[in-house]
């Protein structure tokens, strides 16, 4: 190689400290960065040769050791799990540009099998707006090959809670380089052992990012091994039919196992990804507006779908009126699911009783009902959606106390208020809080929940319009905190949003920070569509999803940058942080 390496760590979100590899760009002045994933059981130095063989001098190149991999530390291939793996990504990314001055639109990924689904993985749950990405063979459906494995697999989980199986790749299936396979062979940094939690969660993370790819707009280049031997090819075309950019591109590598980009003829591989990345380069950082995918595109036409109701005669109609039936018979039982028949299951008053966690209801069968209710795997995304709000909003009085700015909370649709004065018992005493909510029952509510908490100095509940521009762009004193939490999911028109986003930033002072939640995802869209009823007139509650770009990209028209984000291990609900610009 004709650079050297840098050895570096970096500190992630949990404390540990992941080892990376730096490769300097040669030239005098540069120009972007190439930032490298591995595959599964290996580690960031086979992809060492890229840097020479990509020949971009005027480049940095970095390549980390994933958790539980080479250098870093952590069980070998094992993690807390793969959305823990994700935020990692997110946290490296955060780390580079920081420290070497990097913006994310200088960033082009290259991923290999496993990384490249951390990668999609990323690209569809944090919305990167990194310049593009290169996928090379990635791991959506790695071949099991023994009959029903992944239900074996999930059945022996249920008994031995987590365990590890070895991985029954040799070198010589992975490249025809002889030369690869010997330092395959012979590389004391790769582990065989792969976490069943791990495995498990790979698969089911592969298939909600390909089945959900159109969320995806970052420009891509997808890299298929025409022998490979290790995963399915079907799912890597489905990812690339349903991609949500036009600048995407797909090569097929006759012969090419599953390395490819460490065959033997991988120049070919190669210098199809360098041109790639050079054609982004060269032309400006273009992302497909999304500000009327509320009146065409993925996410309305399924949310569209989802309010037609079926045939009461048929299968289904049969089906969902039974299910709604028993529904109802539950509420007669469990306490919370009666709340969600009488105030609707997206009600403040629903939320708060999914935030406690308590199950209550009729006898010991209305308690086991409850709990399996709270435990539906929505609400446990809506508990840890409130933790990471609080995390965010806790750290972020810290931040505002350290620069001896004041700290003013705004929140525009409180529900009940729990999760903003719950994060008060962390932190410091808010100069003011103000709470807003159109709903009259939870302003009654959310007025005694600060009476109960002796917070009536600084604290005060009213109701509001949260989409009445006017009325938000009246409140004074301005902000340093907004919040948005758990509205706009509710909201499928995106002209809503905008009024709403645009009352905030008039509300919030300049250089102020507003936090906002999003659903970029949810795997019971249509049990919730057909089955539960909204808070607005006992109406079927059909949701539209907003992807996370789009989210994000409303956020920034109305003059808000985002820094930060947060999202659950399934990839459901969102909070992110962002800073009020001056436009």
């Amino acid at each position: 190689m004709t650079r050297t390496a840098e050895s570096l760590t970096f500190g992630t979100h949990d404390g540990v400290s992941l080892f990376y590899r730096r490769w300097p760009a040669t030239t005098e002045t540069r120009r972007g960065a190439v930032v490298l994933f591995h595959r599964g059981h290996e580690h960031g130095g086979r992809m060492a040769h890229l840097v020479d063989e990509l020949d971009l001098p005027d480049f940095d190149f970095y390549a980390w050791d994933a958790r539980g991999h080479g250098l870093s530390p952590g069980q070998r291939g094992d993690s807390p799990g793969i959305g823990h793996s994700v935020r990692d990504i997110q946290t490296f990314v955060d780390h580079l540009c920081s420290t070497f001055g990097l913006q994310e639109s200088d960033i082009a990924v290259v991923a290999q099998s496993v990384g490249a689904v951390l990668a999609s993985v990323w690209a569809h749950d944090y919305a990167p707006r990194i310049r593009c990405q290169v996928l090379a063979s990635p791991a959506f459906q790695v071949k099991l090959y023994v009959p029903f494995a992944r239900p074996g697999l999930r059945f022996m989980r249920l008994f031995r809670g987590n365990f590890f199986v070895n991985s029954y790749v040799k070198s010589k299936y992975l490249t025809h380089d002889p030369e690869r396979q010997a330092s395959y062979d012979a590389d004391p940094l790769i582990s065989r052992p792969i976490s069943v939690n791990i495995l498990l969660g790979l698969y089911e993370a592969a298939e909600r990012v390909v089945t959900d790819a159109e969320a995806i707009t970052i420009p891509t280049q997808l890299l298929i091994s025409g022998d490979d031997w290790v995963v399915h090819h079907w799912p890597q075309h489905a990812f690339f039919a349903r991609l949500g950019t036009t600048e995407k591109e797909k090569h097929i590598l006759p012969g090419f196992y599953h390395d490819t980009l460490g065959e033997k003829y991988r120049a070919d591989a190669v210098g199809k990804a360098r041109d790639f990345i050079l054609r982004q380069f060269d032309a400006p950082l273009n992302r497909p507006s999304l500000r009327d995918e509320h009146k065409r595109g993925h996410t309305f036409e399924e949310a569209k779908n989802l309010s037609v109701p079926f045939p009461p005669l048929s299968f289904k109609g049969l089906y969902w009126s039974t299910y709604r039936f028993l529904l109802k018979l539950a509420g007669s039982l469990s306490d919370g699911v009666k709340l969600g028949h009488a105030t609707g299951f997206d009600s403040g008053s629903s939320l708060d009783y999914i935030y406690r966690n308590t199950p209550s209801g009729k006898g010991f069968l209305g308690r086991a009902i409850d709990r399996v209710y709270l435990d539906a795997i929505g609400w446990r995304g809506i508990r840890q959606r409130k933790f990471h709000l609080e995390e965010i909003l806790k750290k972020l009085m810290d931040d505002l106390e350290q620069e001896k700015r004041p700290v003013r909370i705004l929140d525009i649709a409180a529900g009940h208020g729990r999760y903003v004065l719950d994060a008060l018992q962390y932190g410091m005493r808010p100069e003011a809080i103000l709470l807003r909510d159109f709903s009259e029952l939870n302003v009654e509510k959310g007025s005694a929940l600060i009476a109960e908490r002796g917070l009536q100095n600084i604290a005060r509940f009213e109701k509001g319009d949260a989409f009445d521009r006017k009325s938000l762009a009246a409140i004074t004193p301005k902000a340093t905190v907004g919040i948005v939490s758990g509205l706009y999911e509710l909201f499928s028109d995106n002209d809503m949003l905008a009024a709403s986003l645009a009352g905030l930033h008039s509300a919030i002072e300049k250089d102020g920070y507003l936090i906002y939640t999003g659903q970029p995802w949810h795997p019971q869209l249509e049990m919730i569509a057909r089955a539960l009823t909204s808070h607005r007139d006992g109406v079927a509650w059909v949701m539209r999803r907003r992807t996370q770009a789009e989210m994000d990209q409303l956020v920034r028209e109305a003059g808000f940058e985002k820094i930060a984000q947060r999202i659950d291990e399934w990839g459901i609900f969102s909070v992110s942080l962002a800073r009020r610009t001056g436009k």
